[in-house]
């Protein structure tokens, strides 16, 4: 089975800022100071904890940045589980190398595997429904995008990455714009064919007028309770795309899938996932 990777150069420019952020003006002093020139070493990344594995694409780059005569060999792939004690990648080379990259690629594999195992666990919850789970764009500013392969690599799906990818009328657009009718006439006269509309809906009486008006491809069903849930899939009845929003958690998420919507999203997946401890070790 493949799992989700960009091309290098497009995650370059973020490992890139971050080692410029460590190494500083002046370069790692301490491994400088202390580590003898033409010093070679074999390190490896470990699992310290059972998880399934994200941030190896990344880490493997930040080493290959600082120091590209370094042999790296990947053991355990993105999308991968792993248990407590594996090695997930060893790095061959020169000694101060690997120390001045440490920090940067641990940083990044520790979080990003936080987000797929976090993800991979509600993912696990839906079993035998045909939600989907996917994040959302609450995520950390200037790592957006390896957070959302995260997501992918934990078995979920991303929705959208901007702005500018698809037209989402949220409870604020349809306040600020006067009403649902409003919003979603406005965006029947201006939207492209190409361009996916989705609407959030807080109640049943809502949901009816999206459906007579039409206009939208998805609509989002934000902080209802089950028994509401299972109502709007009903009413809907396959004209278009569900996707449940709001109080998701790991204990509610089964129940949520029970009720037949298409897609279950989550800003946890991103902004609440602990980061897993991963260890570099001599």
């Amino acid at each position: 089975m493949s799992f989700a990777s960009v091309p290098d150069l497009i995650l370059e420019p973020m490992i890139r800022n971050a080692l410029m952020e460590d190494l500083g003006s002046y370069g790692d002093v301490t491994t400088r100071a202390v580590i003898p020139a033409g010093t070679a070493y074999e390190a490896r990344i470990n699992a310290r904890e059972d998880a399934v594995v994200s941030g190896m694409q990344v880490a493997r780059i930040a080493f290959a940045l600082v120091d590209a005569s370094l042999e790296i060999e990947t053991l355990v792939a993105d999308g991968q589980p792993c248990r407590k004690g594996d090695t997930l990648m060893v790095i061959k080379g020169a000694a101060a190398s690997i120390l001045s990259g440490e920090r940067v690629a641990l940083n990044f594999a520790g979080r990003l595997t936080g987000i797929a195992s976090k993800t991979a666990g509600f993912v696990a919850e839906t079993k035998g429904t045909k939600a989907r789970v996917t994040c959302t764009r609450k995520t950390t500013p200037g790592l957006r995008l390896v957070e959302k392969l995260a997501v992918l690599h934990g078995g979920g799906f991303n929705h959208r990455y901007s702005l500018s990818d698809a037209i989402l009328i949220k409870d604020n657009h349809i306040a600020a714009a006067g009403g649902v009718r409003q919003v979603l006439e406005a965006t029947k006269a201006q939207a492209s064919h190409m361009m996916a509309v989705e609407i959030e809906v807080d109640t049943l009486d809502q949901l009816a007028e999206v459906l007579e008006v039409g206009g939208a491809t998805t609509v989002l069903l934000d902080n209802m309770d089950n028994d509401q849930l299972r109502q709007a899939v009903a009413m809907v009845d396959g004209r278009m795309v569900t996707e449940a929003s709001g109080n998701v958690t790991l204990e509610r998420i089964a129940s949520i899938s029970a009720t037949g919507v298409d897609y279950i999203s989550s800003g946890a997946l991103t902004h609440s996932a602990r980061t897993v401890d991963l260890g570099l070790d001599f």
